[in-house]
């Protein structure tokens, strides 16, 4: 299998978790797309993924799979023995609902930010930018993460009990908060508790080490 994607970016290091998490990295071709350059949006790219972003799965049959929760279902559920996605229709259910949540309120909210708040990935690729939508933006993503940090005084993980997509995509979010230089308040004292142990995990520290501070 093919995984299209640029490895210091916050989307790409949720997949690239789960597959460590799953021992799936040596199963995998990855092969770059330099956002820099704005190469996920050219015409060619797009024959693959037409949203035109990364990561993209592209399976042996010459499927492509875009967007990390169904990559991350697809490849949580090929061994038969799920352990990111949930294993009963309740846990399925709420892991995929803390997941949209985190995207929501946290992630993708840090993503219109840079893209419209800051220079972004630069004039070539930002073609069209409102500074006034993207610190709203970051306004939510902040209020986002005081959601998350009053869950997880009453819970160890972001969707219940046990480690799951849930928590990579919130993690996902901490990796573009440090991008953006945007800094988790101080007051979330569970959220930044939470994020110490996540890092504690090999799968996440091994990451964060391809996601250096000057990225």
């Amino acid at each position: 299998m093919k995984i299209y994607d640029w490895p210091t970016g916050p989307y790409p290091a949720r997949v690239r978790i789960a597959l460590a998490e799953k021992q799936m990295l040596s199963r995998i071709k990855f092969v770059q797309i330099n956002l820099w350059k704005g190469e996920h949006k050219t015409a060619d790219f797009r024959t693959k993924n037409y949203s035109g972003t990364v990561p993209v799965l592209e399976l042996d049959d010459g499927t492509f799979l875009a967007e990390c929760t169904a990559i991350t279902v697809y490849l949580d559920t090929l061994d038969g023995t799920p352990t990111l996605t949930g294993r009963t229709p309740r846990e399925k259910g709420v892991i995929q609902m803390m997941t949209k949540r985190a995207e929501i309120e946290m992630l993708d909210a840090i993503s219109i930010y840079f893209h419209h708040a800051t220079p972004g990935l630069g004039p070539k690729v930002e073609l069209y930018q409102n500074r006034e939508w993207g610190l709203y933006q970051r306004d939510k993503a902040l209020r986002g993460m005081h959601y998350f940090d009053a869950l997880l005084k009453k819970q160890p993980f972001i969707a219940g009990e046990n480690f799951s997509m849930a928590d990579i995509a919130v993690i996902g979010g901490f990796i573009f908060a440090a991008v953006v230089k945007l800094p988790i308040p101080q007051e979330c004292s569970a959220l930044l508790a939470w994020y110490a142990r996540m890092q504690e995990r090999p799968s996440v520290r091994d990451q964060l080490a391809i996601v250096s501070p000057q990225h």
